[in-house]
């Protein structure tokens, strides 16, 4: 569900009054649901709208297998040990919003890996909140990693025109060059190509971007591109990954829309999530590739200025939730 304060909780229970095509349980707090079902009654009281809200139920449930049980009109609602009341308010950031945020996504990815729920699909959630909870971990991706044991993850945004997976993740612009490394490139390139292969795509094209303006010009913007990255790029290659670069970063992601490559390695978090969230955030998709089990989530945040007005567009989490049985079919 994400953080109870931001707009989760009604993208939910709209995701679930428009109709999932596939059964779903909430990792999340019945309150909280409750509170953001009330509200889209409330707002909608005269329209067509205001029946199918008053037709939705949220039911707690114990496990997986009890919510697959239930009928069509319910939201099945794992609690994970916590209750939230009405302490969280809406927009603010909340420790206790924060605590049950981790609480959902870690029982969520246990019972993944015990092989009780198929895939993850995850609501933002607010990392101030997150730390102010005790928890110091820089999102989602993270928290996956640590939780499902694995050492190397990907982070992976895409819509319908572009394709963008990070080699450096959530951290500040003046570290990440001396987290440009061989093993950081081609570990990111593999899961490119990993990625592609779950999306459908065998032998990707995949384009790997520069660190640097016109990617070091040969060394003149410095020596990433030539020294790091270009080797990493060749060995690639001998391994047969259809991979090419570096390419300019100021032009690889439109040559990509246009179709020339797959999916772009981007080398840090704003050069490869501006050109994805650029063409709209509201059919945007973050997967993180690596881990044993699929997660998919929307590619915004909790937008605490508009939580509780319910106008939050629930597009994203719905793409996410759509890619995740995509990714599925793909699996099986």
């Amino acid at each position: 569900m994400g953080d109870a304060a931001g707009i989760g909780p009604e993208l939910i229970v709209k995701l679930f009054q428009q109709g999932l095509p596939t059964p779903a349980v909430v990792y999340g707090d019945v309150f909280s649901l409750q509170r953001a079902m009330e509200m889209l009654r409330h707002q909608h009281r005269v329209s067509d709208v205001s029946t199918a809200f008053k037709e939705l139920k949220i039911v707690a449930c114990q496990t997986p297998m009890e919510a697959l049980a239930m009928p069509v009109g319910v939201i099945p609602v794992i609690s994970c040990g916590i209750a939230l009341d009405e302490s969280v308010v809406m927009g603010e950031v909340s420790a206790a919003a924060g605590e049950g945020s981790y609480r959902f996504l870690v029982t969520a990815i246990e019972h993944a890996m015990q092989g009780d729920i198929d895939a993850i699909v995850t609501a933002p959630l607010h990392k101030v909140s997150l730390k102010k909870a005790g928890y110091d971990f820089p999102g989602h991706t993270e928290i996956l990693a640590e939780k499902a044991g694995v050492d190397h993850v990907g982070m992976m945004l895409l819509n319908d025109e572009l394709r963008v997976i990070l080699v450096t993740i959530h951290m500040a612009l003046a570290e990440v060059p001396q987290h440009i490394t061989l093993d950081n490139e081609k570990m990111t390139i593999r899961l490119a190509a990993k990625a592609c292969d779950q999306l459908g795509l065998k032998q990707a094209r995949i384009a790997v971007a520069g660190l640097n303006p016109h990617a070091g010009e040969e060394g003149r913007f410095g020596n990433e591109d030539r020294d790091i990255i270009r080797p990493a790029i060749e060995m690639m290659q001998q391994e047969g990954v259809n991979v090419s670069g570096p390419y300019p970063g100021d032009t690889v992601f439109m040559r990509a829309r246009r179709g020339e490559f797959d999916i772009v390695v981007a080398q840090y978090h704003d050069q490869g999530l501006i050109p994805v969230k650029y063409l709209g955030v509201d059919t945007g998709v973050n997967v993180t590739v690596g881990l044993p089990f699929i997660r998919t989530s929307v590619d915004h945040g909790t937008a605490f200025d508009i939580a509780g007005k319910g106008i939050a567009d629930p597009s994203s989490l719905r793409e996410a939730f759509v890619l995740a049985m995509k990714m599925l079919a793909g699996k099986g």
